[in-house]
């Protein structure tokens, strides 16, 4: 090359032939002899200056690919084979897969998010990036795992004098100093540090002199040379530092469902002072400075077999998973406000004044006679007697363990009167406690309860649950007015396995491993964290908890005082339509149609604590509902005297205008039946001819919420859900609250719920991030057909998306990698982001119209969502475009023929704008345009394309969504400084 085109540091560079390098080095760093003869002759060559490097880049695009010959080809192409699309399969914990028991009939919800979470993850994989210097976070674990099985090298270099013992003989060390390099024959460095004469020989070689085919010797020789080899030669090379790292590339995690930290509860023993009736428990996690209940509830039958005998008439079927009496609760978000809440349920006997104590042991067989009895009238009700509470920082921290002063556990038991005390001594303790606590790695231990509380009729509100948690904290005499109840519960508490054996999940299905189905089961209980956790769904999850709250029959006529609940899913109005899919307690059957509430004894106010967990249908509709049915609950047997009178009725619709109705209710109670069709209409609207508690007032307060991967219960998100599948399906006109959709408003309407989403809460736009994102690609990628025309929503949905990327960037910063990348977003286009594969279905009409292909809309001003500073037009389509294209590879090929893409005319579009900014943004909504519309007709992701041709373009779309939609996300939040290059 030219003095011109070489580098700068290589003009001063001599250049030298390697054969004269060769001898120079051979003549200067020779045998001592030879240097002695040679008079030590210089060399005119300087060995310090550097041979001037290739210019790879250079060499590469002076020799094309095809003109290079020889081994080294390879080098100067990329890889063909490096880019592969792979299916990866979705783990399962469990042993059933997560989906619905119905299949024929799906909810368009339930449709796509089941789409969502059981296709396999679409990775574009890099088979050679591992030869690469890129350091990723897994880089020094894997370089030391691959060392670990290598035996180390010891070199002759690394002996020295230093390595020997000190016992050695002064001579020998004096006879290695004695030998130096001068008085060595072959004047070499070996030589120089042993006594030659003093060594033992070598072993002599067998067959050496003997005439050997060459054949035989080079088989012999190849066997040798795998004697003793490394494994893994360049596993000898230190692992990378990370602060030395020139390339770093971040891991993408798997995307999995959110689990906090978990803790294992085993139900040891229930023991009271007397055993005449089945006694049931509950369990459930309290946080007291949230005031939130974060977990369900779990249900645990510790009776003897004799006790159980007794239910036997009414628990005809016992389902094992009802069975269970230990349980894992997990925790997010640990605090030292967190109680383990213990609520023990008796049979609503007339004994229900009788207390469990000594004095009544004289009239034991009495009480045991009157119990059998009541058990089989009053068998499937309950009525609550005692609660207890067990701080968990006590447990986990070492100051709580048993070994100390434990106020929950057999060393301090001696009274119920020396509560305060034995708080007292603790209370010092608590500020240090919300340091230490971690419920993953702390000591198991076994709790002896016995501070038990009855359960008044009117403080069973989870308002007066808190201030009694928040009494054990502190002392105070607020729990010396509740009255005490004689009894034993031994309970272990300890940090949950990894995998446990013999697991349910929530829904009841079998963890993996379970080896035995006829094990008793541990459970999963499911948790409702105190905080937003910002996880996307990835499982199929579908339950529904009632909670009844309060009931007011003050006015009510009539005995109405032994009240219960009894709750009942419908699919219609029919009572045979009531659904099993009610969760069972415990020692009953695994799923049930009916529910009941506990009984609060005379009391026509009552206050409940119940939850009743249900499965949501998967094909939900307008006619499922709520029915709530009120009992007067004849505890005594009396003649003429049905056991159970209803005395109200109520319902709550689940399902109206797309949309799954939770929350809290005030309902008013019917006294009579209600009237045919009324589950599509509210208990609020006035029924001619029907007669209401308390003049149509709400006197029935209960809360539904949902635990629910397919319904999101935003009124944003649920909008526009349901518009889009109202357009898909193409069922209009469609009632959305008080407006009327159809045709001519439809494409309004979706816009508006687009640009509505801004509302929507981030935790709940996270959590359906991935349909999110679908949904708005798909609209992108397919503009909806109607009216036989193509709408081209895709200037409404881009912001949409941008929004959504940005608010994810802006709240979430923690959540980023050390290139500024949100995980959460990098692990969608990583795993789960694939082109739609099938364009959207002509809605049916009479007469055949010809579809259209809607680009010449345009936009009066900027995107409000960008807020911009200036109001300029911004075309959602090609402004030079002389007529309307009718097909979108035509419009491609227009924009990519149109003058906007010269270098000069667009440098001159750059110049013209007001800001930088502004022009990079006008650049990212062109080239998107471009790219996804002339993508979306060259499915190179569709399923009916060969995977070599799909090979060459997925690995690029991916990354230019990636980067492009980073990039306005980044200018959204004034981070973005300069055009794209």
């Amino acid at each position: 090359s030219t003095t011109s085109e070489r580098r700068a540091f290589a003009h001063k560079i001599n250049r030298t032939v390697a054969a004269e390098v060769r001898k120079q080095v051979s003549r200067e760093y020779g045998s001592p002899q030879l240097t002695k003869k040679r008079g030590g002759v210089s060399n005119p060559l300087s060995l310090s200056e550097v041979v001037e490097p290739v210019d790879f880049e250079e060499y590469v695009s002076s020799h094309a690919p095809g003109v290079e010959p020889g081994p080294l080809r390879q080098l100067m192409e990329f890889p063909q084979d490096d880019l592969e699309l792979l299916h990866l399969d979705k783990e399962c914990i469990t042993l059933e897969p997560r989906v619905p028991d119905e299949e024929d009939s799906l909810d368009p919800r339930v449709r796509d998010a089941l789409s969502v979470y059981t296709d396999d993850w679409l990775v574009i994989q890099r088979k050679y990036r591992h030869y690469s210097t890129t350091f990723t976070p897994h880089s020094s674990e894997r370089q030391r795992e691959r060392q670990r099985g290598l035996v180390k090298q010891t070199f002759e270099l690394d002996v020295t004098t230093t390595d020997h013992q000190d016992d050695q003989e002064p001579q020998d060390d004096a006879k290695r100093r004695s030998v130096g390099l001068d008085e060595t024959p072959r004047g070499s460095w070996a030589s120089s540090i042993f006594d030659l004469k003093n060594s033992t020989p070598d072993a002599l070689l067998p067959s050496v002199l003997e005439r050997t085919a060459l054949e035989d010797m080079d088989h012999c020789n190849t066997e040798a040379r795998q004697q003793g080899r490394h494994s893994d030669l360049l596993g000898l090379y230190p692992p990378p530092d990370e602060d030395e790292a020139v390339e770093r590339c971040s891991t993408v995690d798997v995307p999995k469902e959110h689990c906090g930290q978990r803790i294992m509860v085993k139900c040891l023993a229930l023991k009271f002072e007397i055993e005449i009736e089945p006694i049931f428990g509950i369990l459930a996690l309290y946080d007291i400075k949230e005031k939130k209940k974060i977990s369900e509830n779990f249900y645990f039958d510790l009776n003897s077999d004799q006790m159980k005998g007794l239910l036997k008439p009414h628990t005809p079927h016992i389902a094992i998973s009802t069975l269970a009496r230990s349980a894992i609760f997990s925790i997010t978000y640990p605090s030292a406000d967190i109680f383990l809440v213990i609520k023990v349920l008796k049979m609503p006997t007339s004994l229900v004044q009788l207390e469990y104590s000594c004095e009544h042991k004289e009239k034991l067989e009495k009480l045991r006679l009157q119990a059998e009895q009541s058990c089989n009238r009053l068998g499937r009700f309950r009525m609550p007697f005692a609660w207890t509470a067990i701080h968990l920082v006590n447990v986990v921290s070492s100051m709580g363990s048993l070994d100390r002063s434990d106020p929950d556990s057999d060393s301090e038991k001696k009274g119920h009167g020396t509560w305060n005390e034995r708080k007292k001594k603790t209370f010092e303790r608590m500020s240090i406690a919300d340091d230490m606590c971690n419920f993953a790695t702390f000591r198991p231990a076994t709790l002896t309860v016995t501070n038990f509380f009855k359960q008044e009729g009117d403080r069973l509100s989870d308002e007066d649950l808190y201030k009694f948690l928040a009494d054990m904290r502190r002392p105070s005499s607020v729990l010396r007015r509740l009255r005490p109840v004689t009894a034993q519960l031994k309970i272990d508490i300890s940090p949950a396995p990894d995998l446990p054996h013999y697991c349910l999940s929530p829904e009841l299905l079998h963890v993996k491993p379970y080896p035995d189905p006829r094990v008793r089961p541990t459970k999963e209980v499911l948790e409702f964290p105190a905080r937003d956790v910002y996880t996307p769904h990835t499982t199929y999850r579908n339950l529904l908890y009632v909670y009844p709250k309060s009931l007011n029959f003050s006015s009510r006529q009539g005995s109405v005082r032994n009240i219960a609940v009894k709750v009942q899913f419908m699919a219609g109005e029919d009572p045979s339509q009531a659904l099993p899919v009610i969760f069972g307690k415990s020692s009953c059957a695994e799923f049930t149609n009916e529910t009941y509430s506990p009984i609060i004894y005379h009391n026509k106010s009552p206050e409940f604590y119940e939850e009743m967990k249900m499965k949501i249908p998967a094909n939900l509709t307008d006619n499922h509902h709520l029915m709530f049915t009120f009992y007067h609950i004849s505890c005594q047997p009396k003649q003429n005297t049905p056991l159970e009178t209803p005395v109200g009725y109520t319902w709550i619709p689940l399902m109206q205008h797309g949309r799954l109705k939770t929350g809290s209710f005030s309902l008013p109670v019917s006294v009579e039946k209600p009237p045919p069709s009324y589950s599509v209409l509210t208990p609020d609207v006035q029924l001619p001819g029907m007669k209401w508690v308390d003049n149509h007032k709400g006197v029935f307060s209960v809360e539904v919420t949902a635990a629910s991967s397919v319904h999101t219960q935003d009124p944003f998100l649920d909008k526009f859900f349901t518009l889009v599948y109202v357009l898909e399906e193409y069922s209009f006109p469609f009632r959305l609250k008080d407006v009327i959709i159809t045709e001519s408003n439809m494409e309004a309407e979706l816009k508006s719920s687009m640009v509505a989403l801004r509302g929507a809460l981030l935790d709940t736009c996270v959590s359906f991030l991935h349909q999110l994102l679908n949904k708005i690609i798909q609209l992108i990628v397919f503009p909806p057909v109607i009216g036989g025309q193509i709408v081209n929503l895709g200037r409404t949905a881009f912001e949409t998306m941008a929004l959504l990327v940005n608010q994810t960037h802006k709240n979430l910063e923690g959540n980023q990698d050390h290139h500024g990348r949100n995980n959460l977003l990098a692990s969608y286009i990583h795993y789960c982001f694939r082109l739609p594969t099938a364009e959207p279905s002509v809605p049916p009409t009479g007469e055949p119209m010809p579809v259209q292909y809607a680009t010449v809309s345009r936009a009066t001003g900027r995107p409000s969502s960008l807020h911009l500073s200036r109001s300029k037009s911004i075309s959602n389509s090609n402004p030079d475009l002389a007529s309307t294209p009718v097909s979108p590879d035509e419009e491609v090929q227009r924009i990519i023929g149109s003058k906007l893409l010269h270098e000069e005319l667009a440098l001159q579009w750059v110049v013209s704008t007001s800001t930088v900014r502004e022009a990079a943004l006008q650049h990212a909504w062109f080239f998107f345009q471009l790219i996804t519309k002339s993508m979306s007709h060259h499915l190179f992701l569709t399923s009916n394309v060969d995977v070599p041709r799909r090979q060459r373009f997925p690995d690029r779309f991916v990354d230019d969504i990636a980067a492009l939609v980073c990039a306005i996300s980044a200018d959204i939040a004034g981070r973005y400084q300069k055009v794209p290059k």
